[in-house]
């Protein structure tokens, strides 16, 4: 049988206070009666607004949960009655409220996810201050701090998120008409949180915060429906620079595109040559990459041999919906010789509207040979060509040698073989260099007539035109197959590094900065920057590297964080590689923030746990011989009682006991305290074990003390231990063994096992359930088996921790017969010990 099926989420985000919320909210409540849902109010705060209160008419609401604190009596959500009544939909108010102590949940977002998975749909409201990731914007903005958040995931995970908006003034309006506080607080409020100012950026944090989740739903549906093409969702219009005299026009006229819409983006891209033989002026890219910033676009520089296909990738990584471009600067004849790049660019744009911009200098005359690029090294580019150039005159002489033996068609055979080497090692145009120059040299020296370039039989033309054919199709493709075998060992390279880095994202194991550098080795930078933008400005988040104050090319991660890179300009391919790099870093930036709260709240709780504990034990424990040392003395002291000298003498030793009680119950809190602070710093020295007992048997009273049986044996090993905190671990030891076995004997066994040296302390008490033995050393704890007023539970704590403080151990066992034993395991000193005798006491 299937799981119940979880209900559906809806909120309304408020972008201030008495937007109209709880109005809009109660409104689809009534529209969902009238289509027949089963639908109830399970907590709607009026705050006495009549309108509210109008639209409450008709619907069902329930009873409110009573939840008494501190003589208070509060209302909160009863989740067991919504569960009870199981309607389809229940509509709750204010999703970040923090629940009354003593609630079901801490939080009424927690309320909200048990209803959820039980099958009930929630129609909620929460206003954007009370965004978790935005209270600190918030707060900088108004002044207020807000005490109640609600996670920014539980808010995204919604099924429906609709925003309730109203402009600054309207708002303001709907005070002063006292439709939102009462006339006494209006004044306040407008001149307080309710300025408009603050309510301005209010309203832009809530569209931003909401435009954000759009985008993302949108980039996860194209995602699940493998769409691959641009949605014009917003203008992005990318300018392509070149650094001649038409740059300054292009980012103009790119400009006012991305105007036209008033929230374009607009980016401006330099393609440099992958040789470095950019052939553009330095400063006339500076000035147009400060024009392009003035007018508040932003500047990238990408690698690549075929501008064309750089361009297109960089925009579509961009999403860019525009491309604007200049016309070409060269001749008509050198156009029609070889096409322009303005024309590829249109032909496989796509769904890109592309832009051709005239501008004064176009179709200016000018030649450049084409380049021949390759997938091979500089390197193996100059070993190709020497071969070419060397190999070409051997392989003449060698055939030349062999005279007669060899046919027109031997030699361009081996001419051929000498193509296809030059091919594998240099790449095709070396190979091409083999194959024109070995060409010549055919025909001048093995075809007839020989010593000069012509040809008299069409059988040698066509071998030596079919020579240089097969020659140059050969280079080609081995130079492609070169192209192919780095493209396939890059995207093998970047999915290896991918899935690694995932896989230390979701590990935990890999902090920011170490993926920060991972990233700057990966794709060769001189630094990398983590940059995070706030209301207050621009601030770093994580760095490596030293750009040695160059400035850096910023890529945007999300709306609030970019990396910033300094070092070589990158091609669209490794900007479109680094963005996934770059979103797993801003993951693990996330996930580092998570942690740290997560293990401060822990420790808050923690301490709250502590400090809870030690109110109620401070309550009731200690005021115990509080209230004995005050009876005697206020005994002593009157003089309307007759007290004999034994009355007295009674009176005294109860203060007395009292006092050495309460002492001893201050010095546990204290050790606790220093425990817990890290306080503790041992002294570790050669610690004679039995000397220390006899000395812990004396902070007990005479009838604890007679019952008390020591063993140890003769040449016990001194421990490493201080021998003060050592006595404060034995007396706590040996003094709660005798208070939990109020009757039998106390046996203390000194000795040496396992190579340490221990204390094992056994009492005939009810002993402790093996389930609970570890129970016992927390702070606070006794099980219910300490009779009242005799310690705040803190002796075994204070003695584990000041045992592990000395590098030792301490552990519960069972009596053999019945009780427990206390062992104490410290680790042996080198000197010997000194022996003084200790007897039963």
């Amino acid at each position: 049988m299937g799981g119940m099926a979880r209900g559906s989420l809806r909120i309304y985000l408020g972008a201030a206070p008495g937007v109209g919320k709880t109005f809009a909210v109660l409104g689809e409540a009534h529209r969902r009666l009238a289509r027949g849902q089963d639908v109830v109010v399970g907590l709607v705060e009026t705050h006495g607004r009549r309108r509210t209160l109008e639209q409450l008419e008709g619907l069902e609401v329930l009873p409110r949960l009573e939840v008494t604190h501190r003589g208070v009596t509060l209302t909160e959500l009863d989740v067991d009655a919504v569960l009870a009544r199981h309607p389809d939909l229940v509509v709750i108010d204010e999703l970040a409220h923090t629940n009354a102590p003593g609630s079901r949940h801490a939080k009424r977002w927690q309320d909200v996810e048990e209803l959820l998975a039980a099958g009930i749909s929630v129609l909620t409201t929460v206003n954007v201050q009370h965004l978790a990731s935005l209270t600190d914007v918030v707060e900088q903005i108004t002044g207020i701090a807000q005490q109640e958040t609600v996670p920014d995931e539980v808010v995204r995970r919604a099924d429906q998120v609709e925003l309730v908006d109203m402009s600054p003034e309207a708002l303001r309006r709907r005070m002063a008409h006292g439709n939102v506080y009462p006339a006494e607080r209006v004044d306040s409020a407008m001149g307080n949180f309710f300025r408009v100012g603050n309510l301005t950026a209010l309203r832009e944090l809530a569209l931003l915060w909401l435009a954000d989740r759009v985008d993302e739903g949108l980039r996860r549906y194209r995602s699940e429906h493998d769409i691959d093409h641009v949605w014009e969702t917003r203008e992005r219009v990318v300018v392509a620079l070149t650094g001649g005299p038409e740059g300054e026009t292009l980012v103009r006229r790119a400009a006012r595109v991305a105007r036209r819409n008033g929230n374009g983006v607009l980016m401006a891209v330099h393609v440099l040559h992958s040789d470095g033989l950019a052939g553009a002026s330095p400063e006339a890219l500076r000035a147009q990459r400060a024009l392009v910033e003035s007018l508040g676009g932003s500047y990238h520089q990408v690698v690549g041999d075929d501008v064309a296909t750089a361009l297109l990738q960089f925009a579509r990584g961009a999403d860019a919906t525009q491309l604007v471009i200049g016309t070409s600067r060269r001749s008509r004849w050198a156009r029609a010789v070889r096409g322009g790049i303005g024309g590829e660019v249109i032909a496989r744009s796509g769904e890109i509207d592309v832009h051709i911009v005239t501008h004064a200098a176009a179709g200016s005359p000018g030649w450049r040979l084409p380049v021949l690029t390759t997938a091979v090294t500089w390197r193996r580019r100059w070993a190709g060509l020497a071969l070419a150039l060397g190999g070409v005159p051997l392989v003449t002489v060698l055939c030349l040698t062999a005279g007669s033996v060899l046919s027109l068609a031997s030699v361009l055979l081996v001419f051929l073989l000498l193509v296809v080497a030059v091919a594998l090692v240099g790449g095709l145009g070396p190979a091409v260099v083999a194959a024109v120059v070995g060409g010549l040299a055919e025909n001048w020296f093995f075809t007839q007539p020989t010593g000069r370039l012509t040809v008299n039989q069409v059988d040698d033309v066509v071998a030596l035109l079919g020579y240089l054919v097969v020659g140059v199709a050969v280079a080609t493709v081995v130079d492609r197959s070169a192209r192919r075998a780095v493209a396939a060992a890059r995207s093998a390279a970047e999915t290896e590094m991918l899935a690694s880095l995932s896989r230390s994202v979701l590990a935990g194991d890999r902090a920011l900065p170490s993926m920060l550098e991972q990233i700057r080795e990966a794709f060769g930078l001189d630094e990398v920057t983590m940059v995070e933008r706030t209301a207050d400005g621009e601030r770093t988040v994580g760095s490596c590297g030293q750009a040695h104050g160059r400035t850096g090319d910023d890529v945007p991660i999300t709306d609030t964080i970019a990396l910033r890179l300094c070092g070589r300009p990158l091609d669209a391919g490794d900007r479109r590689v680094l963005v996934a790099f770059a979103e797993q870093a801003a993951v693990a930036l996330q996930q580092g923030r998570l942690t740290a709260q997560a293990a401060e709240a822990d420790r808050l709780a923690a301490g709250n746990s502590m400090r809870t504990a030690l109110l109620a034990a401070v309550s009731h424990d200690l005021r115990t011989p509080l209230a004995g040392i005050k009876a005697a003395s206020s005994a002593l002291r009157s003089t309307d009682l007759a007290l004999t000298d034994d009355d007295r003498t009674e009176l005294v030793a109860t203060v007395d006991e009292s006092a050495d009680r309460l002492t001893g119950l201050v010095d546990n809190l204290l050790d606790m305290s220093r425990l817990q602070s890290g306080a503790v710093a041992p002294t570790l020295d050669p610690t004679d074990l039995v000397a220390v007992l006899g000395t812990a048997l004396t902070w007990l009273d005479g009838p604890q003390r007679a019952r008390v049986v020591v063993h140890s044996p003769d040449g016990l090993p001194a421990a490493l231990a201080d021998p003060g905190l050592l006595e404060r671990v034995v007396a706590n030891l040996v003094g709660n063994a005798t208070q939990h076995a109020p009757s039998g004997v106390v046996d203390v066994r000194a000795g040496v096992a396992a190579g340490r040296v221990e204390l094992r302390v056994a009492d005939r008490g009810p002993g402790v359930p093996e389930a609970d033995r570890e129970r016992v050393f927390a702070p606070f704890q006794r099980l219910g088996d300490a009779p009242g007023g005799q310690g705040v539970g803190l002796g075994l704590a204070v003695a584990r921790g000041l045992t592990e403080a000395m590098g030792g151990t301490l552990t519960a066992e069972d009596t053999p017969g019945g009780g427990l034993t206390m062992v104490l395991s410290l680790a042996p000193a080198e000197l010997p010990a000194r022996r003084d005798a200790v007897g039963a006491a």
